[in-house]
C-alpha cells in the first residue's frame, strides 16, 4: 500500500511516497516523469519522520549522505544506474559517460541518461549530480534551474 506526504524545501514542495512504509518516491512540483497524484495513495504524514529529518539536515548542510531505507522500482538496468548515482560524493559531479564507463559499458551513456531521468527518488538518489560531457548542464526532471541551484548548494556557492 502506498502513502504520501508533502514537505517544504528550499526548492519547493517535495512529495514523499512510501510503499509498505519504505520510501519509494520523492517528487518535485512540475517534475518530468512525475506519476499522477492518485498513484501516491492517501496522505499519511507520520510515516516519513526519518526521511524528513534527513532532508532537513541535508538542506541545513549537516548531512552529506542519506541513509533512509529506499525501495527503487525500475528495470534491472535502471536500478544499477541509480545505485551508481548514490556513489557520487556530495558536491561532485559525473558525466553520463563516466557513469556508463563505471557500469562497464562505455557506449551506454544515452541509456544511462534515460535511466537517470526516470529516477523516482530525486535528491536522495542524486541524479542532479550528473552533467553532460565537459561539465555542461543537461537534462533534469526537476528543471535545469533547480539542478543548477542544487549543484550550487552542494558546492557552497548557493545564494538563498
Amino acid at each position: 500500500m502506498k502513502q504520501h506526504t508533502v514537505v517544504d524545501s528550499p526548492y519547493g514542495p517535495l512529495t514523499l511516497v512510501a510503499e509498505d512504509g519504505v520510501l519509494c518516491g520523492l517528487y518535485m512540483t512540475a517534475q518530468r516523469h512525475r506519476p499522477p497524484e492518485e498513484n501516491f495513495g492517501p496522505r499519511e504524514d507520520s510515516l516519513f519522520a526519518e526521511a524528513e529529518e534527513q532532508l532537513e539536515a541535508y538542506f541545513a548542510s549537516e548531512l552529506k549522505e542519506f541513509t533512509v531505507p529506499l525501495r527503487l522500482h525500475g528495470t534491472p538496468f535502471q536500478r544499477t544506474v541509480w545505485a551508481e548515482l548514490r556513489k557520487i560524493p556530495y558536491g561532485e559531479t559525473r558525466s553520463y559517460g563516466d557513469l556508463a564507463e563505471a557500469l562497464g559499458n562505455p557506449g551506454a551513456s544515452r541509456a544511462v541518461g534515460l535511466a537517470n531521468g526516470k529516477n523516482p527518488i530525486g535528491i536522495i538518489v542524486p541524479c542532479h549530480r550528473v552533467v553532460g560531457a565537459g561539465g555542461s548542464l543537461t537534462g533534469y526532471g526537476g528543471g535545469l534551474e533547480r539542478k543548477q541551484r542544487l549543484l550550487d548548494f552542494e558546492s557552497g556557492t548557493a545564494l538563498f
